[in-house]
């Protein structure tokens, strides 16, 4: 199992205060022999529809020498974990989780909307010193 994030407790804490229950911490995905941790597990009963909202978080910092190579390769790992979260629990939502800054810059830019657009990256914007959930994203 992989270190955790440095935004790993903010981000849980944000979706805590965001009225999430985590349900795994991490989310371990087991495909065929191998395991696979997804940073965070959560949940949150839907009132109207009497039912359940099932999700995925995979945190990052961005905090590489470049944020394009950062980029590159949560895209990557997001990919790669919602192959593996499809055949297992496919009601479940993956989300990439990133400081509003990133959001902000980063995923601003043309090359990110780009790949978010052709790839269905879903992502969550977050203020890791409030630890509040600031954006939520689907494409």
């Amino acid at each position: 199992m992989s270190a955790l994030d440095k935004y790993h407790v903010a981000v849980r804490n944000a979706l805590l205060k965001d009225g999430w229950t985590i349900t795994h911490d991490p989310y371990t995905l087991t495909v065929g022999q191998r395991d696979v941790y997804i940073d965070l597990g959560a949940e949150r009963v839907i009132a109207a529809e009497k039912g359940t909202e099932r999700i995925a978080v995979e945190v990052k910092s961005f905090a590489g020498a470049s944020d394009l190579r950062d980029l590159e390769m949560a895209i990557g790992q997001y990919a790669f974990y919602r192959s593996s979260l499809r055949r297992r629990e496919p009601d479940r939502t993956l989300y990439l989780a990133a400081p509003q800054t990133v959001v902000n810059n980063t995923f601003s830019e043309q090359i990110a909307r780009n790949a978010f657009e052709d790839l269905h990256v879903n992502y969550i914007g977050f203020d890791p010193e409030r630890e509040v959930i600031v954006e939520w994203k689907k494409p």
